[in-house]
């Protein structure tokens, strides 16, 4: 037999001192430990072949070291497959900043009688999560049984994406966060060994389920995990002594991110927080220690939200904390919030018809108010019928799950607003996502799926990158393939187009998509959310659509402003045109600045990446006076933060050309 024992990979005149037998320190983030990755693989020959044995993994501090490694020998030399005569101990150093805590996922045991039982529990795991074609995937299953590591997998396309089909995708460098109680064994302890693979594997981005099957002979039990249902253990997949085993991690995003994805599962170092020995419930000391440990996590990584107090209407200088400041972060494109015009129009409806609508449309909450708004949006937008939703969020929320009700497969861009993306979950549809912008991936997409019934879905304006969609190229895929086209154009009302009637007068068309949804509450400087289509799409929503039926609706005196400013819009197209010529002077004067910009919208992005600074930028811009908001993951995708300006029709040229230098000087030294 052999042992072959790596170099620790550690510069000893600089590592850290480990403060002895405080491991707990360490655990809170505690500076000056000193930790190490211990690896254990074992294999014996056979035939002239290597078999792999056993392989186990752990973060530990120095003085752990020697116990546990001659523990995870002792493992290697008696295995239920066979004695190893290879075995391979691999010890690094694992600087604390590197490693990432995360919190063992909930679990919970689903007992079954067969591995055929144990497999259509699985199919049924996945159907929850909107993955309708989980019994393809199990069909994949059977070719993870000879590979090394796990098979990586389209989730939407099942399409494999491992590098190596062979080697497959290994997650590494992970561990439990244990006390100072631990003690070393070479005793698998297949559960906690488990949910820290599965909580690792899960909080990689991208990855939104993971399935397992153990191929220890004696171990039956095996799982699906993902963040919305935990881990959920399948009490038998396998007859006893069956060496069959393997892993499958369903990937959903695009092609171009898989790498990013693989760094993750195979570089990222991560101690599970709260990671149960054994399955079944677990007393909680505290029950608000959750709450705490997420919101501690999210200080220390600048994501910890806070809310600002605004003392003034939404126009382009606003009081905020007592003092003046220009605002450059507000949705009121219009500069209408203060329009005397929208003001008396909401105060004569409170007068008439009082604060509340006093109940859903449904029952008593039905105002003239509502149907007249209703046919004022459908004639802007040039559809037949509209229907008011209470917001934005509402509305699509209410939409997508509508249709996913009559089992539509949704066709949704990458960078699709969180609205579209609950909607899709919420009414468990198939949902497969297509890259940013990129018809001729959709269409690609659309010919594997070959949906009887289907809806792409795309903002319009997309509200962290101001750029457009390209709706001709997706009402040409809708048109081809037989599948309706949705737009949510809540930055695109009274921004885009040369009246501010939307994408379609961006594009010139002669028709609108099919679905055109939108907001009051930007542009339109008001409340709620509306959909205008055909008289049989307002119909069907008005019957099915949840947060339709089940919510009070708008106040009167929204509505009227709302109104009122749709028809300010209408009346005074040259508001539109200010706003354009604001956008592109102030991108101008950020790229005379030295500042990279530009937009084809009022969302002008400044990305600044990491995080912490976006904040610290922001914080400066604000006590120089100008609003300007930090936006950060999970809005935007991790190492992407940015500084979002969004414009105003109001605004003067001064304004933004001093914006601009302060905004330039801010980044330069931060």
């Amino acid at each position: 037999m052999m042992v072959n024992t790596l170099n620790i990979a550690v510069d000893k005149e600089t590592a850290p001192v480990y403060d002895r037998g405080n491991r707990e320190r360490m655990i809170r983030g505690g500076a000056g430990m000193s930790l190490y990755s211990l690896k254990m693989r074992a294999s014996k020959h056979e035939n002239g072949e290597s078999v792999h044995i056993s392989g186990a993994e752990k973060i530990l501090s120095e003085e752990e070291l020697g116990e546990n490694a001659a523990a995870l020998i002792g493992r290697a030399l008696h295995h239920a497959k066979g004695e190893a005569d290879f075995i391979n101990l691999k010890i690094e150093a694992a600087p604390a900043e590197d490693i990432v805590y995360i919190e063992a996922l909930p679990v919970s045991t689903l007992e079954v009688a067969t591995p055929e039982e144990g497999r259509a529990a699985i199919i049924a795991a996945l159907a929850e999560l909107g993955i309708a074609n989980g019994a393809a995937i199990m069909e994949k299953f059977r070719y993870t049984y000879a590979m090394r590591g796990a098979m990586l997998l389209d989730a939407d396309t099942l399409e494999r994406l491992e590098p190596d089909p062979v080697r497959g995708i290994r997650a590494t460098y992970m561990d439990a966060v244990h006390g100072t109680e631990r003690a070393a064994s070479d005793e698998k302890n297949h559960f906690q060994e488990a949910i820290v693979l599965a909580s690792k594997v899960v909080s990689a981005p991208r990855i939104i389920a993971e399935i397992c099957m153990s191929d220890d002979p004696d171990y039956v039990t095996g799982y699906v995990a993902a963040p919305s249902i935990g881990y959920r253990r399948i009490t038998k997949l396998k007859e006893p002594g069956c060496p069959d085993g393997g892993r499958i991690f369903l990937y959903r995003g695009p092609k171009a991110e898989v790498p990013e994805t693989i760094r993750y599962l195979e570089k990222q170092k991560v101690l599970v927080r709260n990671a149960p020995l054994f399955p079944g419930p677990k007393p909680v000391a505290d029950p608000w220690q959750p709450l705490k440990d997420d919101l501690k996590r999210r200080r220390e990584q600048a994501l910890y939200r806070t809310l600002r107090v605004i003392e003034s209407p939404q126009t382009a200088r606003v009081i905020a904390e007592g003092r003046s400041r220009l605002m450059l972060a507000s949705n009121s494109y219009l500069g209408l919030t203060d329009e005397p015009r929208v003001l008396r129009a909401g105060q004569a409806a409170l007068r008439r018809y009082g604060a509340g609508s006093g109940g859903s449309r449904l029952t008593t909450g039905n105002l003239p108010l509502h149907e007249n708004l209703e046919k004022a949006l459908a004639r802007f937008k040039g559809t037949e019928s509209a229907l008011l939703f209470n917001t934005g969020y509402m509305a699509n929320v209410g939409i997508l799950s509508a249709l996913a009700a009559l089992g539509a497969v949704i066709f949704s861009d990458e960078l699709n607003h969180a609205s579209i993306i609950d909607g899709c979950r919420l009414g468990h549809a198939r949902t497969i996502v297509y890259r940013h912008g990129d018809a001729a991936d959709l269409a690609a997409k659309i010919k594997a799926a070959a949906p009887a019934f289907g809806v792409i879905v795309s903002d319009a304006v997309f509200s962290m990158d101001g750029d457009i969609a390209p709706l001709p190229d997706l009402m040409a895929l809708g048109k081809k393939h037989g599948l309706l086209v949705m737009m949510d154009e809540a930055h695109a009302t009274g921004v885009i187009g040369k009246t501010g009637r939307g994408i379609v007068e961006h594009f010139g068309l002669s028709e609108p998509p099919d679905i055109l949804m939108g907001t009051m509450s930007k542009a339109l400087a008001s409340e709620g959310g509306f959909v205008c289509g055909r008289q049989l799409l307002i119909e069907y929503l008005r019957n099915a659509a949840r947060s339709f039926i089940f919510s009070t609706s708008l106040a009167p005196s929204v509505l009227a402003a709302a109104q009122a400013a749709l028809t300010i819009l209408e009346e005074e197209p040259e508001r539109v045109a200010r706003l354009r010529g604001n956008t592109r002077l102030f991108c101008e004067a950020l790229e005379e600045a030295g500042v990279k910009a530009a937009s084809a919208s009022a969302i002008v992005p400044i990305v600044i990446g990491d995080e912490g600074r976006a904040m610290a930028v922001a914080q400066r811009l604000y006590e120089e006076g100008i609003f300007l908001s930090a936006i950060r993951y999970p809005t935007v995708a991790r190492g992407s933060a940015r500084l979002r300006a969004a414009l105003m029709a109001t605004h003067t040229e001064g304004e933004l050309k001093e914006a601009a230098e302060k905004i330039a000087r801010a980044i330069r030294e931060a």
